[in-house]
């Protein structure tokens, strides 16, 4: 028999505890998915407050304010019609849960509370919320007496149950819960679920999107089914880029999925599935029979609904969707848009009028501009297509009249975008050129100075009060001395960003003022490479989480997708802070002082937070690795070097620019990385266990 149905998933921009523009994008994606003749609409996790409110979930006001949002959902007629699914906090016998509210038609049909927080990583979800404990049981929950007198009813049911309509069975998965060994799929799909819902909180992370994929086709092959998962996407109040990608599959294809990174607000998608085809799919699998012959029962909510078109009403013109084939970026393509939309995001929402940015002509500064010109390209296209609330938000940020249209990315880039080489007698004429030239290809406003005047100002102030007058070591200074001229250089920097960011729109008569932006990539961080209180302290960073090797890619990449021919001067250029004198026979180089390369930053990075090594277990790896290219002491001398490094320079990540998470060993402080800033930087006993590790290994050789 066919059953065609018609289901829709949502990609949302929420933002934290912005309740009115959180209800107007949620209704919106509701009529969309009815004029697309969706019968079933989600949306995602937490969508009614967003889900980044992160400590207001503590607060009172939250868990109310969505209530009150949840009861202009429920009272609007023109969202009849429709199963709706959308998320927020309840308070259930004085406990907290991350819940799904099911509404049909003006009334709750069932509250489902998440089961498995999400509590590594990024995510604190323990901290706010309880996990519902009784698998496949329900308990009554007395509504708020505003929301009863709007749905007539007292009481309804909350827990973990499946949703009866009149032709299926929904099952509903909450994000961190197709992550588990144990996921609520399966057992759901063994008792007659044929449709799962999934809403979904999941940031943006360099190669990540894959294994989400993965794990939903892997989930609807083995179960069969139907399959919705929604996300949310964008900045909605700090570091982190939820990437969208909403999809639906059936029977292990992927049947439809939004774009992962976008700056439109409201994105649905739909696809027509023959519930037919599930049934046909499970049946044929015997064994998968014999264990859904034995499987728990869930409670129902009834659900007085249909969700397919009976045969007796089979409209020929309606066909099942086709397979689609997923495109996955490459990681410079991620690079490219996801911290161009968060950047566009904060602008937009923070009431600045651009962004100002240290331009060093270095190859990290350089890709923090091309993030921003990434952005300017995607809003001026949506601009051009028409997009009402891009053009809104884009006349806003500039100034402009109701007319106002940018003709193009350079164009838009001139008024939002401030760019400002700060030289100093150490810096190179080459340097200066490649961010002239830079900035005159993506267009932004751009400032050259010379800041030799104020840093002589500073060491004067220092002679006067000491009579003492410090050196480069390149000319006979102490190493005291020597890095205390470095950082006068590039703390003055950070100062004189704050000036121009504040005062160059003025200076054009603009009201406004910027957002500065940071360039610190991860392995720096990580290794401590940078001043603290430097051009590295900003508003925002959106490289501070990711490694030198892939900015490089990145670089490349940008060179040839947005044909910018001035990039190879940036790609063939020798990292260089140029903060001490320079002659023929020196120049200052970034790897050479740091004592290790960028790649091996690297490696340090993932072994240290993906794979869990302190100093010991790290060498232990390192010498299957790197074996082939050092030998076994020379590994221990690279590792006992970089753990000193992190120790001595680790109190810098407590104050380090918000930085855009991309990466999977980000050193942030803030929530990702949580560890001591005070540490002992000889690594006693754990050097002492290497020492013996190696006197072992070549003891071993030399018999």
């Amino acid at each position: 028999m066919v059953h065609y149905t018609t289901v829709a998933t949502c990609t949302l921009n929420q933002w934290a505890l912005d309740f009115e523009g959180n209800y107007q994008r949620i209704r919106e994606s509701i009529l969309q998915a009815k004029a697309l003749n969706a019968r079933l609409r989600i949306g995602p996790e937490l969508e009614i407050p967003g889900y980044g409110c992160y400590d207001h979930f503590l607060e009172r006001d939250t868990v109310q304010h969505s209530w009150e949002v949840l009861g202009r959902l429920l009272e609007d007629r023109s969202l009849d019609g429709i199963l709706i699914d959308t998320g927020m906090p309840v308070l259930h016998r004085n406990a907290r849960y991350n819940c799904r509210v099911i509404i049909l038609n003006g009334k709750i049909v069932l509250i489902r509370p998440k089961l498995y927080l999400a509590n590594d990583g990024n995510y604190r979800e323990m901290r706010w919320f309880v996990g519902w404990t009784r698998l496949a049981q329900t308990e009554d929950f007395v509504l708020p007496l505003f929301i009863g007198r709007i749905t007539g009813q007292r009481s309804v049911m909350f827990g973990d149950a499946l949703i009866s309509t009149w032709d299926t069975c929904v099952g509903i998965e909450l994000c961190e819960e197709l992550f588990t060994p144990e996921s609520p799929h399966i057992a759901m799909s063994l008792d007659g679920a044929e449709i799962i819902v999934n809403s979904s909180g999941s940031h943006h992370e360099l190669r990540k999107l894959k294994r989400r994929v993965d794990l939903i086709t892997e989930a609807t092959l083995k179960c069969g089914g139907v399959y919705l998962y929604a996300n949310q996407k964008g900045c909605d109040g700090d570091r982190l880029y939820y990437d969208g990608a909403a999809m639906i599959l059936a029977n292990g294809v992927v049947l439809a999925m939004s774009s992962q990174f976008s700056i439109a607000d409201v994105e649905v998608q739909v696809a027509t599935i023959d519930l037919g085809s599930v049934r046909a799919f499970r049946a044929a699998r015997t064994s998968r029979s014999m264990q859904a012959a034995r499987a728990t029962p869930y409670p129902r909510a009834k659900a007085e609904f249909a969700l397919a078109v009976e045969l007796g009403d089979f409209d020929n013109s309606v066909r099942p969707t086709d397979p689609i084939a997923v495109r996955y970026h490459t990681p410079s393509e991620e690079i490219n848009q996801g911290p161009a939309c968060w950047l566009w995001d904060y602008l937009r929402r923070s009431g600045q009028g651009g962004f100002f940015l240290p331009l060093s002509g270095g190859l990290d500064s350089c890709s923090t501009a091309l993030i921003v010109h990434s952005m300017c390209r995607q809003v001026t296209e949506a601009c051009l297509q028409g997009d009402e609330q891009v053009l809104k938000d884009v006349r806003r940020c500039v100034g402009a009249g109701a007319d106002y249209v940018p003709e193009s990315a350079q164009e838009l880039a001139g008024h939002l975008f401030y760019t400002c080489y700060m030289g100093t007698e150490n810096s190179s004429t080459e340097t200066q050129q490649r961010a002239r030239h830079l900035a005159q290809t993506i267009g932004s406003y751009h400032v050259d100075l010379r800041m030799d005047s104020v840093v002589a100002a500073i060491v004067a102030l220092f002679v006067l009060v000491t009579a003492r007058t410090p050196q480069y070591e390149v000319r006979g200074g102490s190493s005291a001395e020597n890095l205390a001229l470095q950082n006068i250089q590039a703390r003055l920097r950070m100062l004189l960003s704050y000036l121009f960011a504040a005062l160059l729109p003025w200076a054009r008569g603009r009201q406004k003022s910027l957002l500065v932006l940071g360039s610190a990539n991860v392995d720096e961080a990580l290794r401590g490479y940078f001043t603290k209180y430097d051009c590295s302290s900003a508003d925002l960073n959106p490289i501070g989480s990711i490694s030198k090797s892939d900015l490089r890619k990145y670089v490349a990449f940008s060179r040839d997708a947005m044909d910018l021919p001035v990039l190879d001067e940036f790609l063939s250029a020798m990292p260089s802070a140029e903060l001490v004198p320079h002659s023929e026979s020196y120049a200052q180089s970034d790897e050479v002082e740091m004592g290790m390369s960028y790649a091996e930053l690297s490696e340090f990075g993932r072994l240290r937070k993906v794979d869990g090594c302190g100093p010991y277990s790290m060498v232990t790896q390192l010498l299957h690795i790197w074996g082939d290219q050092l030998t076994p002491r020379e590994i221990a001398q690279k590792v006992r070097r970089f753990f000193f490094f992190y120790a001595i320079n680790r109190h810098k990540m407590t104050t380090i620019t918000p930085a855009y998470h991309a990466e999977t060993y980000s050193p942030d402080d803030n929530r990702f990385d949580m560890r001591p800033f005070l540490y002992n930087s000889s690594w006693t006993w754990q050097f002492q266990a290497i020492d013996a590790l190696i006197e072992r290994i070549e003891s071993a050789k030399d018999h």
